[in-house]
């Protein structure tokens, strides 16, 4: 199944009309092996699809102008398909996407995301090399690693280490593509305008979306209006009883990792939470129908992936080898149970961590799951009926936990 490559039958070209706007595509090919390919496949391997590129066409709606070409990742040429591997499908092409969605929003610093399912698993800017944050945020097999900057040695060997899909960067530094092309399958991408994500960050682009019996939604895309600090509302409510209550103000670091988590959070499927800690993401909680849920499934996953990072680092095992060999030996047993205490003891790397999320927060019960976890700060929309209780909830929390507004909701759908 994986290995049978559908044949492209898409047209050539595609044209599209909004009212006195032409906006015109062409397919994407490329010439590999010999053969002229398009995309390998869809989502699934029984889905043909294609991939087409903007060539022409200004938008303007409201008097606000629209994204035109830019030639990202649509407009990959055979020169900038460094290595092929298994020629690239729908999901790989995506998931850099959505890379470059987030990255535009963290051009001040070197990057780098890691993404699968079209959501990131890990993210983290440095003030010092791509290399300093991908060594934070190694979280992933398989799916893509996108980075804002050249590509540095540190990163290479991070990527050659581990099962990647796909790394895609600006540039490489030297020697790097050599150290990358010993992984014959990766896919490797030079999109020199990962470079230049920063100047498209303010600049919304055609969004649409296909209904299942033919209709098509368009909407303007999400547009981040937190690009710092000075972007935040004070988080204030008024109390049924007239009274006005307001939540402490983040420090300067903590309101550095807001500015990235809600960076980040453009990206992610909601109902989503956000833990970070140093520029970091420490836990993603994507894609629940509930927001405390969201945000016990993200701590769920911090603890898990923290208890698995200590069986491998003090045993040689993963968390799922040692829990199957703890049911017959005693020694193993008694392993398992101190990483068991450590972890909690830690809570699961989240205590000093700020909490973006996607949503307001209807009721404060995911705002007091998070305290208990040691959140030091919240962003989060605001708008809630409630917000008064939720602001109550931070004040009561000892010490007290800061949170900030951002006045516009993050969801992706």
């Amino acid at each position: 199944m994986y290995r049978t490559v559908l044949k492209d039958t898409f047209p050539d070209t595609m044209t599209i009309t909004l009212g006195d706007a032409v906006l015109t595509y062409k397919k994407r090919t490329w010439h590999i092996d010999g053969e002229t390919k398009g995309l390998r496949y869809g989502e699934n391997p029984d889905q043909p699809a294609a991939l087409y590129e903007m060539e022409s066409g200004k938008l303007a709606i409201d008097g606000v102008e629209w994204r035109g070409p830019q030639g990202i990742m649509s407009a990959l040429t055979e020169a900038q398909m460094l290595q092929a591997g298994k020629h690239p499908g729908k999901t790989n092409l995506t998931d850099v996407d959505n890379g470059c969605n987030i990255l535009q929003y963290l051009a001040e610093r070197p990057a780098a995301v890691i993404l699968k399912h079209n959501n990131p698993c890990g993210a983290a800017w440095s003030k010092e090399s791509v290399g300093d944050a991908l060594d934070n945020r190694i979280a992933a097999f398989g799916g893509a690693v996108v980075v804002n900057r050249p590509l540095d040695m540190q990163a290479a060997d991070l990527i050659a280490a581990n099962y990647f899909e796909v790394v895609a960067a600006p540039d490489f530094e030297e020697g790097v593509l050599e150290k990358l092309a010993a992984r014959k399958n990766l896919r490797i991408f030079k999109l020199p305008a990962l470079a230049r994500l920063g100047e498209l960050a303010g600049v919304p682009f055609l969004d649409v979306k296909s209904m299942a019996d033919g209709g098509i939604i368009l909407q303007q895309s999400f547009v981040n209006r937190i690009r710092s600090a000075a972007d935040f509302i004070p988080a204030v409510a008024t109390t049924k009883d007239g009274l006005t209550v307001s939540a402490r103000k983040p420090t300067p670091q903590e309101a550095d990792d807001l500015v990235f988590a809600w960076a980040v959070e453009a990206g992610v499927t909601s109902n989503s939470v956000i833990f970070a800690h140093n520029g970091a993401t420490v836990a993603i909680g994507t894609g629940e129908q509930d927001r405390v849920g969201c945000v016990e499934l993200a701590i769920f996953k911090a603890y898990t992936k923290y208890a698995d990072t200590l069986a491998f680092t003090r045993h040689g095992m993963t968390l799922y080898e040692l829990k199957l060999k703890a049911k017959e030996d005693a020694e193993a047993a008694e392993q398992l149970a101190a990483i068991e205490a450590d972890t909690q003891k830690a809570k699961g790397g989240l205590a000093g961590t700020v909490l973006v999320s996607d949503g307001f927060f209807p009721f404060r019960d995911g705002v007091d799951v998070c305290i208990a976890q040691g959140v030091t700060a919240i962003a989060q929309p605001g708008g809630s009926l409630r917000d008064y209780e939720v602001i109550g909830a931070v004040n009561e929390a000892s010490p007290q936990v800061a949170m900030v507004f951002t006045g516009q909701r993050s969801f992706k759908h």
